[in-house]
């Protein structure tokens, strides 16, 4: 059964007349269901869904993993995609597991990665997926308010009876988030010699948008160590560029980055790639996980941390 891509059809359908009516699994009289597919989109869809009334924000467990590229859907998901009116989506190939069950259903779809400019995918040794772009897009507090835009559209079009009460909602988030992006880079101003090492290959966007060198970005699933080569060119990195601190992130392994420290002398520290969170979260729960990688970042080279949101 074909799906439709709200957030790249928008435009089109609403040039069309009768095209404001709710997409054939929804039933306003019985509310609104969302299913979002990672816990970044969860929290940006309960921002835009906040005070809407009928409006249910649900998510996969995908939470209980730090990479999504071998996740297998539980029985529990399968009911959740099963009872979703709108499906809301990273994109950028980030949800390949998800697309037997995409094909069987009847919800909407809205792809967040939607008028994102994606970075191509350095090489992924050890995985089977064929994605293309690098789909981490929600690093990037800029990509964050794209993201965020795309819910808005989106959610609009499946229920237009509260598309001002979205609009409202999703224009004060994607407005807070470029001011917050120039808050995190100038606390990064002072912080001399910052350079990342990163034992995750999630951080590119971040890196980016920050403004920060990403000297080295190894993928290490737990239990299964970087090859020898790649220790001994992280450790050159480390020395070369007298690094006090490498990083591992939240859920991840960190054999590897724990063997170097031992070699280098220098500290290993956690950053957060927001993939898990309270329930209750929304857009502050986002904006707090980037603070958090800002001010360890400036606790190890210098410069201003940002202040609690």
């Amino acid at each position: 059964m074909k799906r439709p891509i709200l957030s790249m059809l928008l435009s089109v359908l609403l040039l069309l007349p009768g095209c404001t009516q709710a997409p054939s699994g929804s039933s306003q009289e019985e509310g609104l269901t969302v299913l979002a597919t990672t816990y970044p989109v969860y929290l940006f869809a309960r921002t835009v869904a906040q005070g809407v009334e009928g409006v249910t924000v649900e998510r996969l467990n995908t939470g209980s993993v730090s990479c999504l590229h071998d996740y297998t859907l539980s029985v529990d998901d399968m009911k959740k995609i099963e009872g979703a009116d709108v499906i809301a989506m990273n994109g950028a190939g980030l949800e390949d597991f998800m697309d037997d069950a995409l094909a069987a259903s009847s919800a909407a779809v809205i792809d967040c990665s939607a008028g994102v400019d994606l970075l191509e995918e350095a090489g992924h040794e050890g995985h089977d997926h064929d994605t293309e772009y690098d789909p981490h897009i929600w690093m990037d507090p800029g990509n964050a308010a794209v993201m965020v835009r795309n819910l808005q559209e989106g959610f609009a079009l499946a229920d237009p009876d509260h598309g001002d009460a979205y609009a409202r909602n999703g224009e004060e988030a994607a407005g807070q988030l470029p001011s917050f992006a120039g808050d995190c880079t100038q606390a990064l101003e002072g912080a001399e010699g910052a350079a990342l090492i990163t034992f995750h290959d999630g951080f590119r966007y971040f890196a980016q948008a920050l403004g920060l060198p990403l000297l080295a970005s190894i993928e290490e699933e737990e239990g299964s160590e970087a090859s020898a080569m790649e220790i001994n060119e992280i450790t050159q990195l480390v020395k070369e560029h007298q690094l006090p601190v490498i990083f591992t992130e939240v859920n991840g392994s960190d054999a590897t980055a724990n063997a170097i420290s031992r070699e280098t002398g220098c500290q290993v520290a956690q950053l957060t790639m927001l993939m898990d969170g309270p329930e209750e979260g929304d857009l502050s729960t986002y904006l707090e996980g980037v603070r958090s990688n800002v001010n360890t970042i400036v606790s190890f080279f210098g410069g201003e941390e940002l202040d609690q949101l």
